[in-house]
């Protein structure tokens, strides 16, 4: 299981899970976390979001073309892998969000 910690405006978020490879992930918002929502698609009403497919909005914030061809031969990542992607750019996203692997 990868896990990987979120961070709004770098202030920690909540942890994104993958549950099973390719499909099962979940977002979940940390109990203290007061700030704005990681996107509009999951507001903080709800703190925690179950997901068969990797969450379109972090799927958004990888990279396409040649850029992913780039990472992907770089990293030595498979192209099916979108959470250990989101962990190698998760520093450098378009955004107020980043994100880092959890240890």
């Amino acid at each position: 299981m990868k896990r990987a910690k979120v961070y709004v405006d770098g202030v920690f978020a909540g942890h994104l899970e993958e549950l099973e490879m390719a499909r099962r992930y979940r977002f979940s918002y940390d109990p203290e976390y007061t700030g704005p929502s990681v996107s509009l698609e999951m507001p903080t009403s709800e703190r925690i979001y179950e997901y068969d497919r990797f969450p379109p909005f972090f799927e958004g914030l990888l990279p396409e073309g040649i850029m992913l061809e780039g990472l992907l031969r770089q990293a030595k990542l498979d192209r099916d892998d979108y959470m250990s992607q989101l962990i190698v750019v998760g520093h450098d996203l378009v955004g107020n969000v980043t994100v880092e692997e959890a240890t």
